[in-house]
C-alpha cells in the first residue's frame, strides 16, 4: 500500500462498500473454536463452483457466541440475515438458496437481541479485520485525521472531556483528567500504553475487540499519544491471545506501510511509533504499575503510588494507560463529538459498556449497551433468562475484584456509581449469571481462590490476608466452620482493602463481603445446620439411596470408587456415611432417580 494522504483518505472513505452481495464468517475466536474456519472454507469452495459474484469474507466476533459458527449474508437492498450454528451442509445451502435465489434458510436463522448500542462494537462482525480500506470505509482514521490536523493536544483533550469518558478497565477514571496529567507532566519522551492484559474469568471484551476491530484501536493510541506528546506507544497485551496479538501487528504493520505511523504522519508535524510486548501471564500485570514494569522486563511487581505514571511511569518517563475499551471510543468520539458521546448513558456513567454476558445465561455472549440500562433487561432480554429454567439468584460484576448482587437489586440500572452502592464494581465488563444451583460459599472461594493464585506476594495484607480468608471459608464449606468465621472474615477483608498495595489485594475481598451482605443465611445455614442446599458444598452433602425407587441394577455399586454401598438384588442397597467420600458418582449414574442427595 503506498503512503495515504487525506485526499486518499477521505475517497476510500467516500467510495463506501461494495454494493453486491456480502457473505460474512464469524472468525474470530470464539467462532474459530466452534468450526469457522470449515465453514469459511466450504463456503469458498462452493462459491469457486458456482462462480458466484457474493463477496466471501472472513470478519470479527458478531456477539451471540452462543450460537457460533455464525455468517452474516447482506444481499442489496436487504437488511443483514445472520444465521446459527452453521456447518459445512448448512454453509452450501445458504450459498445456494439465500445468497443465488435469495430464499433465507428460515431454520437457521438468528434474531438479534433488542437494546444494544454498539460503539466499541460498531465494527466487529462487519468488516474484515485485516482490511484496513474496509475500515476506512467505516469513517476509520477521519476521527486522527481531525485530531492531527485540525486540532491542538488540549482542543483534544477539551473534547474528551467533554464527552465525559470514564475508563473501562475497573477503575472508571475520567479518560480527560489522566490524559491531561500526562500531558502537563515535563518531560521530552512520553508514552502511550494500551493495556489489553485482560484476565478476569469469564471476560473476554477486549480480546474481541483487538481481533474483530484491530484499526480502531490502533487509530485510538495514535490519538491519545498526540494528545498527552507521546512519541511511542506500547500494546501490552496477553500472550495467551495469539490471534489478537497477530491482528494487531497486521493493523500496525499496515498503518507503517500507510504513513499513518511513523515519521510526520500525513504530512503533519506528529511523529508517532507504535509496538507490542506480551504479557507475562499473571493477573496482577493487570495493575498499571505493574504492568509497567513488565514492559520494562522486570518482574510484574505494583509499586506504591505516588508518584503516578503520569508523572513517573515507563522507564521513569510520563507515561499514560488505557484499556481496549476505552482507546477503541475516542475514534468515534473524536468523530462524532464529545457532546454525542455525552447523550448517552446516566448521570456521571456516559456513553456505552461491554459485557461478556456468561454464567447460566441462556443466550452467552458479547453485548453493548447503553450505560443506565437495568441488569434485569440484560440477563432476561438479552440473555435470555437462565438456561436451566430456574430462577435467576445473583449475578456477579467485576469479575474477582467485583461484588455478587441478588435477585431483588436486579432492576438497578448499570453505572459505576449504582454498582457501587450494592457492593460491586463495573470492573472491565464481566457479567456472571448464576441460578438457584448456585452456593455463594462456594462461589466467593472461587473468586477469593483466584485471587490468591494471582497475588504477587508483595504485600502482607493481601498475602496473608487472602490465605487466611481462603481458609476461613474452605473450613464454612467443609462444616467445621463457627459463627464468629463470619465477623473474622469481615475483619480480614476491612485488613486487606485498607492496607493492601495494589487493586488486586484491596479489592479481593469484595465478593465475600458482598455475598455475606445479602445471603448471610446461606453463611448460617453452612455454619448452623451444616448443610449446603445447593450442594455444591461436597463435604456437606449427604447421599442415601431410595429402597422404593431403587431398580436393584447394581449401577450405584459398580461405580463407587470406595466400596461404601452394599446390598444384594433381593433386599436393595444402602450408603455406608462412615466410608462414604461424597463424589457423587452414585448420583450421577442412577438412571431412575433412586440415589437422592441432600
Amino acid at each position: 500500500m503506498n503512503k495515504l494522504t487525506t485526499k486518499d483518505l477521505e475517497k476510500i472513505a467516500a467510495a463506501g462498500a461494495p454494493k453486491g452481495a456480502a457473505v460474512k464468517v464469524g472468525m474470530s475466536t470464539c467462532g474459530l473454536a466452534a468450526g469457522a474456519q470449515a465453514v469459511f472454507d466450504a463456503l469458498s469452495a462452493e462459491g469457486a463452483k458456482i462462480n458466484t459474484q457474493a463477496v466471501i469474507s472472513k470478519c470479527g466476533c458478531l456477539g451471540m457466541c452462543y450460537a457460533e459458527p455464525l455468517v452474516e449474508v447482506t444481499l442489496p437492498g436487504k437488511e443483514p440475515v445472520v444465521y446459527a450454528r452453521v456447518d459445512k451442509d448448512i454453509a452450501v445451502r445458504i450459498l445456494r438458496e439465500h445468497v443465488e435465489q435469495g430464499k433465507p434458510v428460515q431454520e437457521n436463522i438468528l434474531s438479534s437481541a433488542p437494546g444494544q448500542l454498539r460503539i466499541v462494537l460498531r465494527n466487529c462482525g462487519k468488516i474484515d479485520p485485516d482490511n484496513m480500506e474496509e475500515y476506512i470505509r467505516t469513517g476509520g482514521y477521519s476521527g486522527m485525521k481531525k485530531a492531527l490536523l485540525e486540532m491542538t493536544p488540549a482542543q483534544v483533550i477539551a473534547e474528551m472531556k467533554a464527552s465525559g469518558l470514564r475508563g473501562r478497565g475497573g477503575g472508571g477514571f475520567p479518560t480527560a483528567l489522566k490524559w491531561e496529567a500526562a500531558h502537563d507532566a515535563k518531560g521530552d519522551v512520553k508514552y502511550m500504553i494500551c493495556n489489553g492484559d485482560e484476565g478476569d474469568p469469564g471476560a473476554y471484551m477486549d480480546r474481541s475487540v483487538l481481533e474483530g476491530d484491530p484499526h480502531s484501536v490502533v487509530e485510538g493510541m495514535i490519538i491519545a499519544g498526540y494528545a498527552i506528546g507521546a512519541s511511542k506507544g506500547y500494546f501490552y497485551i496477553r500472550a495467551e491471545y495469539p490471534l489478537a496479538v497477530e491482528r494487531i501487528q497486521k493493523a500496525i504493520s499496515d498503518c507503517y506501510e500507510a504513513g499513518l505511523l511513523g515519521k510526520n504522519i500525513l504530512g503533519g508535524k506528529f511523529s508517532y511509533d507504535l509496538e507490542i510486548r506480551l504479557g507475562a501471564g499473571a493477573f496482577v500485570c493487570g495493575e498499571e504499575t505493574a504492568l509497567i514494569a513488565s514492559i520494562e522486563g522486570k518482574r510484574g511487581y505494583p509499586r506504591p503510588r505516588r508518584p503516578y505514571p503520569a508523572q513517573k511511569g515507563l522507564w521513569d518517563k510520563p507515561s499514560c494507560i488505557n484499556n481496549v475499551e476505552t482507546l477503541a471510543n475516542v475514534p468515534e468520539i473524536l468523530r462524532r463529538g464529545g457532546a454525542w458521546f455525552a447523550s448517552i448513558g446516566i448521570d456521571k456513567s456516559k456513553g456505552t459498556k461491554v459485557f461478556a454476558l456468561t454464567g447460566k445465561v441462556k443466550n452467552s455472549g458479547l453485548i453493548e449497551v447503553p450505560m443506565g440500562m437495568p441488569i434485569r433487561d440484560i440477563v432476561y432480554k438479552l440473555g435470555g433468562g437462565t438456561i436451566s429454567g430456574k430462577d435467576v439468584k445473583a449475578v456477579q460484576t467485576g469479575g474477582p475484584s467485583g461484588g455478587v448482587i441478588p435477585l431483588e437489586h436486579l432492576d438497578t440500572p448499570i453505572s459505576y456509581e449504582h454498582l457501587q452502592k450494592l457492593g460491586s464494581i463495573m470492573g472491565s465488563g464481566g457479567l456472571i449469571v448464576m441460578d438457584t444451583d448456585d452456593c455463594m460459599i462456594d462461589i466467593s472461594k472461587f473468586y477469593l481462590g483466584f485471587c490468591v493464585d494471582e497475588s504477587c506476594g508483595k504485600c502482607a495484607p493481601c498475602r496473608i490476608g487472602g490465605s487466611q480468608m481462603l481458609a476461613v471459608l474452605e473450613r464454612i464449606s467443609a462444616g467445621n466452620g463457627r459463627l464468629d468465621d463470619m465477623d473474622k472474615l469481615r475483619e480480614l477483608a476491612l485488613a486487606m482493602q485498607k492496607a493492601s498495595l495494589c487493586g488486586l489485594g484491596q479489592s479481593a475481598p469484595n465478593p465475600v463481603v458482598s455475598t455475606l451482605r445479602y445471603f448471610e443465611s446461606e453463611y448460617r445455614e453452612h455454619i448452623e445446620q451444616k448443610r449446603c442446599s445447593t450442594g455444591k458444598c461436597r463435604a456437606l452433602s449427604v447421599y442415601t439411596i431410595n429402597t422404593a425407587a431403587c431398580k436393584r441394577c447394581f449401577m450405584c455399586q459398580k461405580n463407587c470408587p470406595v466400596g461404601a454401598i452394599s446390598g444384594d438384588r433381593e433386599h436393595g442397597f444402602s450408603i455406608d456415611q462412615e466410608k462414604c467420600i461424597k463424589c457423587g458418582r452414585c448420583f450421577e449414574v442412577c438412571k431412575f432417580n433412586a440415589v437422592e442427595k441432600k
